[in-house]
């Protein structure tokens, strides 16, 4: 099922997700915050007087998933110049395809889109003072990344399943792992398939998909103790009583 091997309770939903904080801010998802965003981007600085700034910028595609910016911009400022293009470009559709419910911020060194606890007060399991993670951009050592939670699955969830014809009738390659999708510039993305995608799942659908997962889960890895259970209590209840008699009688036998 979707989702359902990213709700392992043991791992965690994120695998590569533990201690980084989210700081999100719901303006630059859905209102005046793309232009405050290009001005931050051009001058190198964030008008959030309550952020730490980026520091100086790093070496040439050293910006990691781990990237300690502050902010959307103090990120993408960061960047070299072609990979902040691109990854601009890629969020532009993020932006104009994402359910209202969807905030956008700094989630564990990524430029992430989460649920808010406005909409899920329980928030990530793994680490309940985080907002439930959806998707996030990250620019890696090697590439580019878009990682989408919605469609965590081997390509037999339905959701996963449909996500993958898509963007093969487009004849694109399609560089994907779990949720990971790989790439070196936009022209190698699906990008109406990617819209489509993140159209498909508004945040209230994937707090249900969440829910779910993480309750298949548990009742999946009940399933083998329970197994273990009666075969334990099997072993209890054997028929020593039967064993003993029969013992005894071959002893009066040899006699």
């Amino acid at each position: 099922m979707v989702i359902q091997a990213a709700a392992r309770v043991a791992g965690s939903v994120w695998p590569f997700l533990h201690t980084a904080k989210t700081n999100t801010s719901e303006s630059q998802v859905h209102g005046s915050g793309k232009k405050t965003l290009e001005a931050t981007i051009s001058t190198g600085h964030s008008n959030n007087t309550t952020s730490e700034t980026a520091g100086p910028r790093p070496p040439r595609y050293a910006a990691l998933m781990q990237s300690k910016a502050a902010t959307v911009a103090e990120y993408l400022a960061s960047l070299p110049a072609d990979r902040r293009t691109a990854l601009l470009e890629v969020r532009d559709v993020f932006l104009a395809n994402l359910d209202k419910d969807y905030e956008e911020g700094m989630s564990y060194g990524m430029i992430g889109y989460c649920v808010p606890f406005r909409v899920f007060p329980a928030g990530y399991h793994c680490d309940p003072k985080q907002a439930l993670p959806f998707a996030a951009l990250a620019s890696q050592k090697n590439y580019l990344s878009v990682y989408m939670m919605g469609l965590y699955a081997d390509g037999q969830d339905p959701e996963s399943s449909w996500f993958r014809k898509a963007w093969a009738k487009t004849g694109k390659k399609l560089d994907m792992g779990k949720c990971c999708i790989r790439f070196k510039k936009v022209e190698d993305l699906a990008l109406d398939v990617l819209a489509e995608a993140l159209r498909r799942m508004p945040a209230k659908r994937y707090v249900e998909y969440y829910e779910k997962a993480r309750l298949d889960y548990a009742t999946s890895k009940s399933r083998p103790a329970a197994k273990k259970a009666v075969k334990k209590t099997a072993k209890r209840v054997s028929p020593e009583p039967a064993r003993r008699a029969a013992k005894k009688a071959a002893k009066k036998a040899r006699k």
